[in-house]
């Protein structure tokens, strides 16, 4: 018996179209995928292209305009004032304090971070590492603001880190590092080292987490490899964990170091009056009204991270995100 015999009405291999609007877009769908594709990115590049990075030419171009000195009006016509006013020395402070601050904050993510991810990677098993997870990513959840103006109490004369250190008898200590010209202050609530302090407990889940990451993929028996040929902790740390180790790292000191590179509100509640880049930003758009400086000093970190970041790539940071 024959196979037409046993289904007489045979289905054709090639179905009709299935008519109609919403029949034709779905043929075309299907025979064209990347259609689909392209109309399904379209939305999201539009707003990219159009709102964000269409906002940065903009800026850029006001950057190179200038401030008319007697009127105090925007001159719009292409110069490199602008540009020569950041290398004023009050403004190239600025600049060089703000790259300072990010570039500790940076070292001491990852001093932290390294020992914390490696228990993380190695031991946490289980609920324990669920714990982990849980104890990097609730601070996350907290409000920005809450969490600075909780270490302004707690960093304030009349803190509880004060109170401590005095219950420790340690007071002399505080007061002979708040007594240093440029680390000091009245308190660790305005000075440089308490901005650096809460700068690094906000950024440093998002060096922890890549870091911890690229140790994850460690096999463990490189490790014990190296343990067997008579390496030595510090060998071994230096030679196989650390090497493997670097693009976590560097993936994680692409969020630390552009994150306070572009903060103000953290030197704005917790500091000196001393201005980092995201504050001169601030007071040059509002108060000074100086719009072509604002955007200058806003193309420096930008032309900074596109460094970084080339660096970065270079070393196979992207990886390790």
């Amino acid at each position: 018996m024959t196979i037409a015999a046993l289904n007489p009405n045979p289905v054709p291999a090639i179905l009709p179209g299935s008519g109609g609007l919403r029949g034709a877009l779905s043929d075309l769908f299907w025979r064209k995928p990347n259609v689909l594709l392209l109309l399904m990115l379209l939305p999201p590049v539009l707003w990219l292209g159009i709102v964000y990075i269409g906002s940065l030419f903009a800026l850029l171009a006001q950057s190179f305009f200038s401030i008319d000195e007697f009127s105090g009006l925007i001159n719009r016509e292409f110069t490199l004032k602008t540009y020569g006013d950041l290398f004023q020395a009050a403004n190239l402070d600025i600049i060089l304090r703000t790259v300072t601050m990010a570039a500790l904050v940076t070292l001491a993510s990852a001093v932290i971070a390294f020992p914390i991810a490696y228990y993380a990677a190695r031991y946490a098993r289980g609920r324990w590492k669920a714990l982990f997870y849980l104890g990097i990513m609730l601070p996350l959840w907290s409000s920005y603001l809450v969490k600075i103006y909780a270490w302004k109490l707690i960093l304030a004369k009349e803190g509880i880190l004060t109170w401590l250190l005095a219950k420790l008898h340690l007071l002399w200590v505080l007061d002979a590092w708040l007594s240093l010209p440029v680390v000091g202050g009245n308190s660790l609530s305005v000075s440089f080292t308490g901005t650096f302090i809460v700068f690094v407990y906000v950024w440093l889940p998002f060096m922890i987490l890549p870091v911890q990451a690229a140790l994850e993929r460690v096999p463990g028996n490189l490790v014990e490899a190296s343990s067997d040929l008579g390496a030595s902790p510090g060998q071994t740390f230096r030679n196989v964990l650390f090497p493997l180790a670097l693009p976590g790292i560097v993936a994680g000191s692409i969020f630390t170091f552009s994150l306070t590179l572009g903060d103000y509100i953290i030197p704005q509640i917790i500091g000196t009056s001393r201005l980092f880049i995201g504050q001169a930003v601030y007071s040059q758009q509002g108060t000074a009204g100086n719009i072509p400086l604002a955007a200058a000093f806003t193309v420096v970190p930008i032309v900074i991270m596109g460094f970084y970041l080339w660096g970065a790539k270079r070393m196979g940071a992207f990886d390790a995100l």
